[in-house]
């Protein structure tokens, strides 16, 4: 993927929107909590999906990943170099030292909330720590430039110059995943424009106030590239290093950037 929208502006939702973007949002912070406090030793990804998808559907809302494109599960379980779209099975039983991204949906009143986390399960490696603390942090340092009168590749620039420098905050050599990325969000998924995780700042389509993306950085302690697996979802780096996933929907306001997917 690159980028390709010739939109002179990223659309604009009114402030009434905003709020309807986040109450589906916040139903999707409610499931990756959810899931990540019954993740242990001796879980299944499966297990996961049916916790998460319960917690979507107690809220009134549906999981927009299931039936996606014909993606069977609620959620995307991404364990150790499974970098996304990791489906749900009840083979993939979470071990200790595991790395685990759960990425999330909620369609609610015709609106999509989308974010994922990275946990590990019990002790991590100090590298595979170092990786995950350092992709969060780009996460929030990145979506900084998600304000008014910025264009669409000022956060991909901002993306990838916060992971030049959680190389160095962080003492870890982090590999920018090539050809995935953020992508606009509403009534859709996924929207115009495609987001970038790195690339020259200044270009694509302006940031306007009510602008939304969902804004996630994806590193690896390794390579950039990756394999699609034969099940033509699941995606892992060509090198076997491990990965992390971490994922916000934000919109652009005159106060700063708006997290639409917060985890109370």
């Amino acid at each position: 993927m690159g980028f390709r929208s010739k939109r002179k502006v990223i659309p604009a939702k009114t402030p009434g929107e905003l709020d309807a973007m986040q109450a589906a949002g916040e139903i999707v912070g409610e499931a990756l909590q959810a899931v990540r406090a019954a993740a242990g030793v001796g879980v299944s990804t499966l297990e996961l999906d049916a916790i998460a998808e319960q917690t979507i559907r107690d809220r009134g809302a549906i999981p927009t990943f299931k039936g996606y494109g014909g993606f069977p599960g609620s959620i995307c379980a991404s364990v150790n170099d499974v970098i996304v779209h990791g489906i749900p099975n009840k083979e993939t039983i979470l071990k200790e030292g595991d790395l685990v991204s759960i990425d999330c949906g909620a369609t609610l009143d015709g609106w999509v909330g989308d974010s994922a986390w990275t946990f590990g399960i019990g002790t991590i490696a100090d590298d595979v720590r170092a990786l995950n603390e350092a992709t969060e942090w780009v996460l929030y340092e990145g979506m900084k430039a998600m304000v008014p009168g910025n264009r669409l590749t000022d956060v991909s620039h901002a993306l990838e110059m916060a992971t030049r420098a959680a190389e160095k905050k962080f003492n870890v050599h982090l590999g920018i995943v090539d050809g995935y990325g953020g992508h606009g969000i509403g009534h859709e998924m996924h929207e115009e424009p495609y987001l970038a995780n790195e690339g020259k700042g200044g270009r694509g389509p302006m940031i306007q106030e009510g602008s939304v993306l969902a804004i996630e950085p994806m590193l690896t302690l390794g390579s950039v590239d990756s394999i699609v697996l034969a099940d033509e979802w699941t995606v892992v780096t060509d090198d076997n290093s491990w990965s992390s996933h971490w994922e916000h929907t934000v919109a652009a306001t005159n106060d700063g950037p708006r997290i639409l997917t917060p985890r109370k």
